[in-house]
């Protein structure tokens, strides 16, 4: 099969009129270009150029040649002055994301991507982590933002960031709940938790059990607004991302319980599946590391403008 490198050696001989000035125009030496042309010919079993000559005058075979990279060549040319121009064909993206995600950096990260690859629509998902890879490997998301704990040999995995997790409860549910409280008093109480669907529902799990802790009290639901409401209702205590609630520990709502040894932080990653690898996802994924952020609720957006998209 024939290569643009092999094209442009053709090209460039036949136009500046030898092989010295080809390889100078390419930024290579003589013998790299003499190469790409007996490749050509070894492909093709028929010699491009005349040598019998001592100008480089092209043969029947590499008059033909000769015209299909001036062609091909024009064209990759045209696509990629469209590309710059942000002329490209539309495509949408379906980013894949947790309830945290979603509620802090999300507006942010969507307006950071228009504002680079302005023909990509964003069509967002937001589901629990063990969901979202499923979607992903069945190719119905394009790109996965989650706890990094859902891991397969067919993704390619970036870390993007951290997410800071602490106890929290209804004020007087724990007494004295402020200090120092050791973690295998957990056991004496309700714990709210997210299940195994959930990325950080299989931190709390690991870590609850490698400090050698089991309870029997424990109500599961994936999802965090439904934590957050019974952990106010006083219902029981959970580990909930600060961001998420400060305005309910500023309001006296709920208070942060002082847990020794902490809850590790969750490691977030994007993932996407390796054969759908490219240029743009690449892009992506560095602006969802430069824009991830879960220090703060519902991050507007730096152009403050409205932009397309659908919401899933």
């Amino acid at each position: 099969m024939l290569t643009f490198k092999q094209l442009e050696a053709v090209y460039w001989i036949v136009r500046l009129g030898g092989f010295s000035q080809a390889a100078q125009k390419l930024h290579t030496t003589q013998s790299a270009v003499s190469k790409r042309i007996q490749e050509i010919e070894a492909l093709l079993q028929h010699p491009l150029f005349d040598r019998s000559q001592r100008s480089a005058r092209l043969t029947g075979t590499g008059e033909e040649v000769f015209v299909m990279a001036e062609h091909l060549l024009a064209e990759r040319e045209d696509h990629m002055r469209r590309l710059l121009k942000g002329e490209a064909q539309e495509r949408h993206l379906r980013i894949g994301v947790t309830e945290v995600t979603a509620m802090t950096w999300l507006p942010r990260f969507v307006d950071r991507i228009h504002g680079q690859h302005p023909k990509v629509i964003i069509d967002p998902e937001v589901d629990s982590g063990v969901r979202l890879r499923d979607k992903l490997l069945a190719s119905e998301i394009d790109l996965m933002i989650a706890a990094d704990t859902f891991r397969d040999d067919r993704f390619k995995v970036t870390p993007v960031g951290k997410l800071r997790l602490q106890w929290m409860c209804r004020p007087g549910v724990v007494p004295q709940g402020r200090r120092p409280f050791k973690v295998q008093l957990l056991q004496s109480y309700r714990i709210l938790t997210q299940g195994p669907q959930s990325g950080t529902g299989v931190l709390f799990q690991d870590w609850f059990k490698s400090h050698g802790l089991t309870s029997a009290d424990l109500v599961v639901s994936n999802s965090l607004v439904a934590l957050i409401g019974l952990t106010v209702s006083g219902f029981g205590i959970s580990y909930l991302p600060p961001a998420a609630v400060q305005p309910m520990v500023d309001q006296g709502l709920l208070e942060v319980l002082d847990v020794k040894p902490a809850l590790p932080d969750a490691a977030y990653a994007a993932a996407i599946r390796r054969d759908q690898s490219s240029s743009l996802m690449s892009s992506i994924v560095q602006l969802a590391k430069e824009t991830c952020d879960f220090s703060r609720l519902y991050q507007v957006a730096a152009s403050g403008r409205p932009r397309k998209g659908r919401a899933g």
